[in-house]
């Protein structure tokens, strides 16, 4: 065990053993579906993002003024199985809750040639200080998973004004994003590389081809990123489409200025990192060392658990009550 960390108590369900049961479980398993409200939440550059309210329980009103914002991973959205299961235990528990998409995730393309990446703080922002003005609450609280989780610790560690934020919790952080990334290049990492790949490729293409035929004023923005039949990993897609879709010089630049490790000293509200040993996306090399971790954050790192598994059995939801009781606290 790491000595800047906490090993928690987690213990994997017996069918799902090691880490990619446990990431592909949690991905393919589902999840009860929930009535969400949508919101429209639209930016300063005219593009949108659509989030989606979960109210809380009647059955505990105390803490129904107490609003939990989510923020999804990669190629999630908020009807991701994860995303949902989180609020369907936080309205049992009292709370209302929030689901972000990120731009072009709600099942309706953006209307700007920019999507979303890792370090997407801005977008963040302004989504809070919608999320306030509109649901006007006591406090807020923060979880964000994998890419999620990156933006939710870059954003708390800018020294952005948070005074109505109470905790925040990241799972599975892909804390520096050049040597996750780098992982993915080889050994059983590269299947997820593959499928996410394969997804971000193909969302792109189809938008461009329905900005040129919509003639939208962003089509040439994507028309000049070329030819894409050279990308066949999350790096070779970063270098292409990421980088220079969104102001950075290589993909380089971009996970150097995204990484969430260089934000993690400039955290002060109580914040929860859940990790585990054996994540096939993020090895333990792209973890922060105790230096990198302000008084006011907790690193929890699990010897199973996956990417965002953490499925210790079918009813036991163990990843959800342990968010819970960090909130409680």
């Amino acid at each position: 065990m790491r000595p800047d960390t906490t090993e928690e108590t987690f213990v994997p369900a017996w069918w799902l053993p090691e880490g990619h049961s446990q990431t592909l479980w949690r991905k393919f398993s589902g999840a009860e579906t929930v009535e969400h409200v949508r919101n429209r939440v639209d930016l300063e550059d005219g593009d949108f993002i659509d989030v989606d309210f979960l109210s809380a329980s009647q059955m505990d009103a105390a803490r129904q003024r107490a609003l939990v914002v989510l923020l999804h991973g990669l190629c999630g959205s908020s009807s991701s199985s994860y995303i949902l299961s989180l609020q369907r235990h936080l309205s049992k528990e009292g709370y209302s809750s929030v689901a972000m998409n990120f731009r072009g995730c709600s099942g309706e393309l953006n209307r700007r040639g920019r999507a979303y990446h890792s370090g997407v703080s801005d977008d963040l922002q302004e989504v809070l200080n919608a999320v306030i003005e509109t649901f006007n609450p006591d406090a807020i609280s923060l979880v964000g998973y994998s890419l999620g989780g990156n933006v939710l610790l870059k954003w708390l560690g800018e020294g952005r004004d948070y005074a109505m934020i109470n905790r925040a919790v990241a799972v599975s952080t892909p804390f520096t994003l050049g040597l996750c990334s780098q992982a993915m290049l080889s050994g059983a990492a590269r299947l997820y590389s593959g499928y996410f790949t394969r997804r971000l490729l193909s969302d792109f293409l189809a938008k461009r081809q329905a900005f040129k035929q919509a003639g939208a004023a962003d089509f040439d923005l994507l028309s000049e990123l070329g030819d894409m039949s050279h990308v066949s990993s999350i790096l070779d897609f970063d270098e292409a489409i990421t980088a220079p879709l969104h102001g950075f010089r290589n993909a380089s630049e971009y996970y150097e200025r995204c990484s969430s490790i260089h934000f993690l000293t400039g955290i002060a509200v109580p914040t929860l990192l859940i990790q585990a040993s054996d994540d096939p996306l993020i090895p333990l090399a792209a973890l922060p060392d105790p230096r990198q971790l302000s008084a006011s954050t907790r690193l929890e790192l699990s010897a199973k658990g996956g990417h965002v598994g953490f499925v210790s059995g079918r009813n036991s939801n163990w990843l959800e009550h342990r968010i819970l009781r960090f909130l409680h606290d």
